[in-house]
């Protein structure tokens, strides 16, 4: 450069919008992951709407139920592969064994759910023992669950055979599968069914009336027992049709599946306010749009940093979950 002659330096670039397609792209990605949680959250609205079905009978909570969809998830299994042309014992077909997989998931899931409160929790309950206890045993049902699949099975990992023919369907950059909208569809179904349930029949109605004072009702000729026994099989099965739904989206199965699955699906059951339907389902969806979208835009090992940290502050603000109310004790 020559003395005195002054430095020329290029100006700086200005700074370029974003163009209309890398805004179209983003709001697609940001549908698409919608749809992502639509799905994931329906699992766990599946499983907490069975806490919840317990809890506001017998406020018990099932720590145990998590792995009861697990329970599922490999009856589901069993019972495809025994039905299977491909070297199955009954030769069926693919429609077939899916039409019969899922009602039969449902009644053995049920089965376990009702042995567990016949052998763990009434002898408890009759004793009059407190709910510390109870919990406890919870806690010892589900690592029975967990630990005998382990010894019975071993620690590998099975799939579960594809029982239905994947189809996808395009919307712009949206793709969407027939198995996605299959599990959304029956989370909302099994939704209203419940809610009708609780709300509009007898049954329901003796189970809320267990929840408000269960020892006055044999007084009013309702036996208590039956209630309690049909609120597990409630939940129970409406788990085993989440285990049947998760296999066939993930079809990886593994004795601790239902862990911490589980364990997520109950605090998404506390956060919308854990007794009440509607909390449980919206608490499972809400939890699954955080951890999807936090995985979707941020760094994947944020995810249950964020989605756990975000259910807190909700708590901090209402303690009793967003449908939930302060219960009140009389003396």
């Amino acid at each position: 450069m020559r003395c005195g002659m002054p430095a020329v330096f290029p100006a700086p670039a200005p700074r370029r919008a974003p163009a209309d397609h890398e805004k179209g792209s983003l709001m697609e990605s940001f549908i698409q992951q919608c749809v992502n949680a639509l799905q994931w959250g329906s699992f766990y609205a599946l499983i907490a709407l069975g806490y919840t079905l317990v809890y506001g009978v017998l406020r018990l909570i099932n720590f145990a139920h998590g792995d009861i969809f697990m329970v599922g998830a490999y009856i589901a299994f069993f019972l495809s592969t025994g039905m299977l042309a491909e070297g199955g014992m009954f030769g069926f077909s693919r429609e077939l064994t899916l039409a019969l997989t899922v009602p039969l998931t449902m009644l053995l899931t049920s089965c376990c759910g009702v042995t567990l409160e016949r052998i763990a929790y009434r002898p408890l309950r009759r004793k009059g023992a407190h709910r510390l206890y109870v919990v406890i045993t919870a806690l010892m049902c589900g690592l029975i669950l967990e630990n005998g699949n382990l010894a019975l099975l071993g620690a590998s990992r099975r799939a579960l055979p594809e029982l239905l023919d994947k189809r996808i369907y395009s919307l712009g950059g949206i793709a969407v599968t027939n198995l996605k909208l299959l599990v959304i569809f029956t989370a909302v179904l099994v939704f209203v069914f419940l809610h009708g349930i609780v709300t509009r029949t007898r049954i329901g109605m003796a189970m809320r009336a267990v929840s408000y004072n269960r020892f006055a009702l044999p007084l009013m000729g309702i036996p208590l027992d039956s209630v309690i026994v049909f609120t597990f099989v409630l939940g129970s099965g409406i788990a085993g049709l989440g285990g049947v739904l998760f296999a066939m989206s993930y079809p990886v199965l593994e004795p601790y599946m239902g862990a911490m699955t589980g364990w997520k699906a109950f605090i998404a059951a506390v956060v919308g306010g854990i007794g009440d339907v509607r909390g449980a389902f919206l608490g499972g969806f809400l939890l699954a749009f955080v951890e999807i979208m936090v995985a979707a835009f941020l760094p994947s090992t944020f995810r249950d940093l964020f989605a756990f940290s975000i259910l807190l502050l909700i708590l901090w603000k209402r303690p009793t979950g967003i449908f939930g109310m302060p219960l009140t004790t009389k003396i």
